[in-house]
């Protein structure tokens, strides 16, 4: 299954000229592309599908999004293979 999951913005950056960032997915970090949302800033919440920040959504829209996923044990499916992010450390290097 692959399914959009909200994250909240840690960081922004270019690389390449392409402006990427760490997401938060419910204490999992992975970095994302955030091509499609250009005005993307730090702290706001947004949809991620396959490496792709598609769209910003409100803060209880992720939040009640996010408990629904781990209700329905899906979430864990959806981040697999990404490490717990250590509080104050770089987000780890996987593949989003």
């Amino acid at each position: 299954m692959c399914l959009a999951v909200p994250g909240r913005i840690v960081e922004v950056r270019t690389v390449a000229d392409i402006p990427m960032g760490t997401v938060d997915f419910d204490g999992i970090r992975k970095e994302v592309c955030l091509a499609y949302l250009p005005e993307a800033a730090v702290g706001d919440y947004t949809i991620v599908h396959v490496g792709f920040a598609i769209s910003l959504v409100d803060e209880a829209s992720a939040m009640e999004t996010l408990a629904m996923f781990r209700e329905l044990g899906v979430l864990d499916g959806e981040l697999e293979g990404a490490a717990p992010a250590e509080p104050g450390s770089a987000a780890p290097a996987v593949d989003p």
